[in-house]
């Protein structure tokens, strides 16, 4: 008999960010599974619109985008979603949809996709009572947000099982490794300049990535560096952009940082080639889907050692976590990386490890394994 998965999703293709990537990934992989199972899947998406889909991912017909209507999602649930085998609720904040599921039909086995912030906190009542009474599987993206789940909600270990995201399969992986003559110039590079690269959101409200470091650090290192230059990309709204701004003068690196604003995921792997290092030492990534997309592109990554980080590292195996709170340890760790030529073949290497662990092929195994477990439950 055929198996019935929804995969319920906040936002998947209208917008960019590693909950969105992560359930790219996961939506083709099931999408994947399905067909050769001959399993029916379907997509629903509440702040997409059907125009939204991106169709490498999967076909229309097994996409939904409601287009920010919670009554026709909450319709759609009653009359569909009941009658699943398997729901998936890629955010707490669909927990009330995943309860309605479970009381109409306890027969489905429904699972949360737990990344990070979103869950390391106290819950409202409504969440609370999803996690303890109704949700069947909790797959974490990291080991880290595993052990958070049991510290903050106290939920068993047989609840919880750890899932890494997997590099999206439309990436592109390169297979050299020049840095794009367009970009040098963009940016007035010289071939002997030293880049370093941070990629992430720039908000006011959540200041814990943990570039002011990097802004700071590259301070430091300028006089030992003639050539160092920081590009900083991601969309900041206009408070972090000022007190970014105020920062880069205090520390006295307006020709060093390079404040680049949104950047266009189709120059994402030009810009890792780009770079010499890849930093990001954040206090709060549930994994951190920017460090294996630097890595895939054998761009060699700082991360923070307090959070998932070290999930996408492989704990120290693919690159370097640091604590982020002590400056002296980060400039000490980019000066070691500075000055050790990147060549080709480190970089050759660097890919091949990290796609060795990251894959998707290797990831729709593992989930194909949760599923099997679930439906013969």
């Amino acid at each position: 008999m055929s198996k019935k998965i929804i995969l319920l999703t906040l936002q998947t293709f209208s917008t960019t960010g590693g909950i969105q990537k992560m359930t790219r990934t996961l939506a083709h992989s099931l999408n994947h599974i399905t067909e050769q199972n001959h399993w029916d899947f379907k997509l629903w998406s509440l702040y997409d619109s059907r125009y939204d889909l991106m169709g490498q991912y999967l076909a229309a017909e097994n996409f939904a985008g409601f287009g920010r209507s919670k009554a026709r999602m909450g319709l759609k649930t009653l009359t569909q979603a009941t009658k699943a085998d398997i729901v998936i609720i890629s955010h707490i904040n669909l927990a009330l949809i995943g309860l309605v599921i479970k009381i109409l039909n306890p027969k489905c086995r429904l699972w949360l996709v737990a990344h990070g912030i979103e869950v390391w906190r106290q819950l409202s009542f409504v969440k609370r009572t999803f996690l303890k009474r109704y949700c069947d599987k909790v797959i974490c993206v990291s080991g880290f947000t595993k052990t958070q789940m049991s510290n903050w909600h106290q939920l068993s270990d047989d609840k919880c099982v750890v899932l890494n995201n997997a590099i999206d399969p439309f990436i592109r992986q390169p297979d050299e490794f020049e840095k794009p003559e367009y970009l040098m110039n963009r940016y007035s590079l010289r071939s002997g300049d030293k880049v370093i690269f941070t990629l992430t959101r720039l908000a006011s409200s959540e200041q814990y990535k943990g570039y002011e470091q990097v802004i700071k650090a590259v301070g430091s290192l300028k006089p030992g560096f003639p050539g160092l230059k920081y590009i900083l990309s991601g969309q900041y709204d206009a408070a972090e952009e000022m007190r970014i701004k105020d920062l880069i003068r205090a520390c006295d690196v307006e020709d060093e940082v390079i404040l680049t604003g949104f950047l266009n995921e189709n120059e994402l792997v030009d810009h890792f080639l780009l770079a010499d290092l890849f930093v990001l030492p954040s206090k709060k990534e549930g994994f951190g889907i920017v460090f294996i997309e630097a890595l895939a592109c054998g761009l060699p990554v700082i991360c923070g050692n307090a959070d998932g980080s070290v999930d996408a590292i492989r704990n120290g195996e693919l690159g370097i976590a640091i604590n982020v709170d002590n400056l002296a340890e980060l400039e000490k760790t980019i000066i070691a990386y500075l000055t050790t030529p990147l060549t080709v073949a480190a970089r050759e290497s660097l890919q091949s490890r990290c796609l060795s662990y990251f894959n998707e092929l290797d990831y729709r195994k593992n989930l194909l394994r949760l599923i099997n477990d679930k439906l013969t439950a």
